[in-house]
């Protein structure tokens, strides 16, 4: 009786061994796609904007994240679709910014 209850807790042990060890297999995955991901689209930031541009990129991202990737991931299809012929200075990026910006932001109005 005792000896099943050991050889029990040996299976469950080496089930949950195994689990913990798939998911961390997956997070791994998921995490090495992110970061591939991430130079793909830094590759391909450096293509499509100027310096002064990409700097003001950097910059939008500290302080509005959310903006910053739609307006990466934005560039990014322009780029694959073949829209972008030359580089968008840091005028262009603005007026992007202020564009997508206007879309999404909500305006929040308090009546008394």
């Amino acid at each position: 009786m005792a000896e099943d209850i050991d050889e029990i807790r040996k299976r469950k042990l080496m089930e949950l061994q195994k689990k913990y060890l798939e998911q961390q297999k997956r997070q791994e995955e998921a995490i090495k796609k992110e970061i591939e991901l991430e130079a793909q689209i830094n590759a391909i930031m450096r293509k499509v904007l100027t310096p002064e541009a990409r700097e003001r990129l950097g910059r939008v991202k500290l302080v509005k994240p959310e903006l910053a990737r739609q307006v990466e991931l934005l560039l990014v299809q322009l780029y694959q679709a073949g829209q972008i012929r030359e580089p968008i200075d840091d005028a262009k990026l603005k007026r992007i910014l202020a564009e997508i910006d206007a879309r999404t932001r909500r305006d929040f109005r308090i009546k008394w």
